[in-house]
């Protein structure tokens, strides 16, 4: 399905499941922007990348918890677009030694607050009809039913924090506009994994038997461009991808 004049914007899409969905928005033929923190260089090659499929693809250097940053981000992204009718919202943090060292409040801050923060920025500029697609995990969208990875639960807390909120906005917006959540499994190849495999070594081997093979951030972003330009999915909707939520609950 190839849809024009449309417009997309995914947080954190320098990497992974970001940079994955930036490229599949771009071969459906949107225009994608995206932002990131600090990687210009890798923020560049995606824009190369997703610029083989002919349409615009922008990158934003900014940092989402900082209200500034925000602010320019919207009014960049006005004069960018008219129209912005799909919101990815894909950055979140808490694992990075750094900033969590610095600020231990940083996981809330990023993967809650930043969350509802910018929503709450875009949402109204968004036209009715458009769709908001928040990314989780299993373990934050699960968080309190199922057993947590030790070093992953301020992240995990912090997410389904962000979940909830987001679905009470969305709920609540009018003219209403869809929410769709899309869960991941552990995902081959990101940074995630490498970083829990520091304090939870041979994590990602045990999923694996666990699970069979892992999904792919281009698997994911793929799902994540699907389940969006699906008129039929309903708001609200959760999508998973990778093991099934009821065998972590077993």
């Amino acid at each position: 399905m190839t849809l024009t004049k449309q417009s997309a914007l995914v947080t954190g899409g320098s990497r992974g499941i970001g940079a994955a969905t930036v490229l599949a928005l771009a071969k459906a033929g949107l225009d994608v922007a995206f932002t990131f923190r600090s990687k210009q260089k890798r923020a560049d090659q995606v824009v190369q990348e997703a610029s083989i499929y002919g349409g615009r693809v922008l990158a934003l250097k900014s940092d989402m918890t900082n209200p500034e940053d925000r602010a320019d981000l919207l009014q960049t992204l006005s004069g960018w677009t008219p129209n912005l009718n799909y919101l990815v919202l894909n950055a979140s943090g808490g694992l990075e030694q750094d900033l969590t060292q610095a600020d231990p409040d940083y996981a809330v801050k990023i993967n809650r607050d930043a969350q509802v923060a910018f929503l709450s920025l875009f949402l109204p500029g968004m036209p009715e009809g458009s769709t908001v697609a928040f990314i989780t995990s299993h373990w934050a969208h699960l968080y309190g039913q199922v057993e947590q990875i030790p070093s992953y639960e301020p992240v995990a807390r912090s997410k389904h924090l962000g979940e909830q909120a987001i679905r009470k906005i969305m709920d609540e917006t009018r003219p209403p506009r869809r929410l769709l959540v899309v869960t991941g499994d552990l995902i081959e190849g990101t940074i995630t994994p490498k970083l829990l495999e520091r304090s939870a070594r041979g994590l990602t081997g045990q999923r694996r038997d666990e699970i069979g093979e892992l999904p792919t951030a281009a698997e994911m972003g793929q799902v994540i461009v699907n389940a969006m330009l699906d008129p039929h999915l309903e708001s609200g909707r959760t999508l998973v991808v990778g093991g099934a939520l009821n065998e972590l609950l077993d």
